[in-house]
């Protein structure tokens, strides 16, 4: 996802959101996505609404963060919930695994 950064997004905000999504899934297994060179902003985003169940910002923040840092970790818990929803985001050509945290 090589587009540049909306505005109103500084270095800062994803720094701080980043932490608190980090804090967020540190026990049990979790999605992580990586970046690619594919997909859109808006193709992310309706993925992480429709399979994870973020809301915009969330899932906005978590496309920004895919793009500036190279992954994100967006959904956490256990390993029988989040193999299928997994699944689901690599068949929409995104890339993402299921690991451990």
């Amino acid at each position: 996802m090589n587009y540049p950064l909306s505005a109103g997004h500084d270095e800062d905000t994803l720094v701080e959101e980043e932490v608190a999504l980090d804090e967020a899934v540190s026990e049990g297994w979790h999605i992580v996505l990586y970046n690619d060179d594919e997909n859109t902003f808006d193709h992310v985003i309706e993925c992480l609404m429709a399979y994870c169940g973020h809301d915009a910002l969330q899932a906005e923040q978590c496309a920004i963060i895919v793009h500036t840092k190279g992954k994100c970790s967006v959904k956490n818990g256990d390993l029988d919930q989040l193999e299928p929803i997994c699944t689901a985001l690599t068949e929409r050509d995104l890339s993402a695994e299921v690991e451990p945290a």
